[in-house]
């Protein structure tokens, strides 16, 4: 299997991010977003968080297989060494360290730039179903994050209710 190589995601990468993304949204429950959103709309989010935050993608072989960002935890200016996290892989490169590679990476860039705390927003069931398992959760324990807070019930999708958990990681 060839090496992983990290580098900033671009704009024109937005179909490529929006085919590994979009099969989360259609077919789990692991994002709470319902619509795929448009290629042009998905470039704009892109450009957005680019603006001031790191936005990565992993790629093996000159095909990108996952991709990580950050944007802003809360919007107010204490909260500014503060990030919150997101991370999707291919579902068919799952497994093989490309979670962890990007994630490193993410944190690296986060630390250079002074945020101080990275939290993470997750799907989350007391029951894994066909749509959601705790596959994301034991991914964030593994590199190192904490859960610190769990909503009840707070989504629904596919007729089903859901939680959402967050989980926290010091990284600087």
């Amino acid at each position: 299997m060839a090496d992983i190589e990290i580098r900033t995601a671009t704009p024109f990468d937005a179909e490529e991010l929006l085919g590994i993304y979009s099969y989360y949204i259609e077919n789990t429950a692991v994002t709470y977003e319902i619509d795929v959103p448009f290629a042009e709309d998905f470039r704009r989010r892109i450009e957005k968080t680019l603006m001031k935050y790191p936005y990565i993608v992993a790629e093996r072989d000159g095909r990108i297989i996952g991709y990580a960002y950050a944007g802003v935890f809360k919007d107010r200016a204490a909260y500014e060494r503060s990030a919150e996290t997101s991370i999707y892989v291919d579902v068919n490169e799952k497994r093989y360290g490309t979670g962890t590679a990007l994630y490193r990476e993410l944190e690296k860039r986060l630390a250079d730039m002074g945020v101080r705390n990275a939290y993470a927003c997750i799907a989350s069931t007391d029951k894994d179903d066909e749509y959601l398992n705790h596959d994301s959760i034991w991914f964030h324990e593994k590199q190192g994050y904490t859960l610190v807070g769990k909503f009840h019930k707070c989504a629904e999708k596919f007729g089903r209710e859901y939680d959402m958990v967050w989980m926290e990681k010091i990284i600087g």
